[in-house]
């Protein structure tokens, strides 16, 4: 379960994915596939979660990495090159983008 603290000195990855209502769960078959086959098993993988919006155009995925470089050399293994490949077939876009943790809020 990611553990969002102001602390965390790890890498956050939120990427997001535009899809159509009729391809949402056929990525979302293909995301939580990678994730529990792959990207979850790799070094430094330290937490993650996938969201789906309302309308079932958005698909947002976020991921804490222990290291930036973790996080890259995920991306650049062989398996997740053909698995990106495959997600990005299938959606109008994709976008992950790298970011720290500014401020947390809790009850």
């Amino acid at each position: 379960m990611p553990d969002i603290r102001r602390d965390f000195d790890g890498q956050t990855v939120i990427t997001t994915f535009e899809v159509t209502p009729g391809s949402a769960h056929d990525v979302l078959d293909l995301l939580t596939d990678a994730w529990d086959k792959v990207i979850r098993r790799q070094p430094g993988f330290l937490s993650g979660a996938i969201h789906l919006n309302d309308a079932q155009t958005r698909i947002a995925t976020y991921s804490q990495w222990r290291d930036r470089r973790d996080y890259q050399a995920m991306l650049r293994s062989d398996e997740m090159r053909r698995r990106n490949r495959e997600i990005h077939g299938m959606c109008k876009s994709f976008e992950p983008v790298m970011y720290e943790v500014q401020a947390v809020f809790d009850e």
